[in-house]
């Protein structure tokens, strides 16, 4: 099978160049979504064949199979550059073998720098076009002074202003163009956060984000007293020195995935989430009065994009995504050690570590070490010495590590 992918603006009347022109005029089967068919009408030939790109792609691409079987060549229209978040990507994804011919032009963030003037060999692209939050939330956290984003119509110039402001990302200015490439309705504005927060914008559309003056600092290690902690309870928090060690513990440098079970306050899920931004993070808490605790302290310390479950960990369906949990901590296990540790051995990845902090006494039947090694023994778990310190007047504490 052969595709021929042409980019195209969001311009009525678009110009291409002589050989686009006589790939178009001999071409049977074409395809794209609604707005192309509505700007390509006029140059199809009267006998051509349209397929809609639309949701689900599955019923597309099978389309495409029984189309090619009367014709060998696919003629695809685009957004901009096709390679660029495009549809052409998944062509390749779905179909591996195809054969693919690229005829690109401007993608809207190339066109709203040009229409600004503005340098973009610098700038950080995040597309959430039918896409989550995280990569969003990363450039955040990594503080990038120039971030490119891709909307759609969730995810609004309006709803990122909103979710920068909550969680304390000021000092950006907004950039926003709509229907870039259709010399009627293009528009360019350029306001504040929060002046973009109570705006609606035409889409297409998309958004550069300038930051002024990125006040915002990242903490290595956020002192516990800055943290809204559960009744005030200072003990129930995991303290900063332990806090960091533990974080080294779960080797996150090279995971993917990381488990919080009974998380609190939140601290070492927001702590991970500051330092490893491209973390998945999903938090477990049984109390539900640390949902709001953990929201409030991951807007204080700007810390977006934490799963948060409240429920018992053992009974509450496990929230699997595209990756296996391969760093898991135990913050609290209401005397279920064993329990928790089992469920999570049901999908934790094959290089997966567990991390579990332990006060240090002697070794009794209700002792979390003791607990600890209980299970490991049971689950065929493969332990490592642990790591031991004493932090103040306080009693010693293990950090406890093991892997399959």
């Amino acid at each position: 099978m052969k595709f021929i992918v042409i980019g195209i603006t969001d311009s009525p009347r678009p110009w291409f160049p002589p050989e686009v022109m006589e790939i178009v005029k001999q071409g049977k089967v074409f395809s794209g979504g609604k707005r192309h068919h509505e700007i390509m009408s006029p140059f199809l030939p009267a006998d051509a064949e349209w397929i809609d790109i639309v949701a689900p792609l599955d019923a597309v691409f099978d389309n495409y199979q029984l189309s090619i079987v009367n014709c060998q060549l696919i003629i695809v229209f685009a957004s901009g550059d096709p390679l660029f978040f495009g549809f052409a990507n998944t062509i390749k994804r779905k179909m591996p073998e195809a054969e693919i011919t690229i005829y690109p032009t401007f993608n809207s963030l190339q066109m709203l720098a040009h229409r600004l003037v503005m340098p973009y060999h610098d700038m950080r692209i995040v597309s959430l076009t039918g896409r989550p939050w995280p990569e969003f939330d990363r450039a955040l956290i990594e503080r990038a002074a120039k971030i490119g984003v891709l909307t759609d119509k969730e995810h609004t110039p309006a709803a990122i202003a909103h979710r920068m402001l909550e969680y304390g990302y000021n000092g950006y200015a907004v950039h926003v163009g709509e229907h870039l490439g259709n010399p009627s309705k293009e528009k360019i504005t350029t306001l504040t956060l929060e002046e973009a927060v109570s705006k609606d914008f035409d889409y297409p559309n998309c958004v550069i984000l300038i930051g002024k003056t990125l006040e915002r600092t990242k903490p290595f290690g956020i002192p516990d007293c800055e943290f809204t902690l559960l009744d005030g309870r200072e003990k129930m928090i995991t303290k900063m020195p332990i806090r960091l060690l533990t974080l080294q513990a779960l080797e996150l440098p090279k995971k993917h995935v990381l488990w919080d079970i009974g998380f609190c306050t939140g601290s070492v899920s927001i702590e991970a989430r500051l330092q490893f931004p491209s973390l998945h993070i999903d938090a477990f808490e049984i109390r539900p009065e640390c949902e709001a605790i953990i929201h409030e302290n991951a807007t204080k310390f700007g810390a977006p994009g934490i799963n948060v479950h409240i429920g018992d960990f053992l009974t509450t369906p496990i929230p699997l995504g595209e990756m296996l949990p391969d760093a898991v901590f135990i913050g609290g296990h209401g005397g279920h050690l064993k329990e928790i540790m089992a469920k999570v051995l049901t999908v934790l990845a094959p290089d997966g570590i567990i991390v579990m902090n332990s006060v240090k006494a002697p070794l009794v039947k209700t002792d979390s070490h003791w607990l600890w090694d209980e299970a490991c023994t049971e689950l065929g778990l493969r332990q490592e010495p642990p790591t031991k310190m004493i932090l103040n007047e306080n009693h010693p504490i293990e950090i406890l590590k093991c892997r399959r």
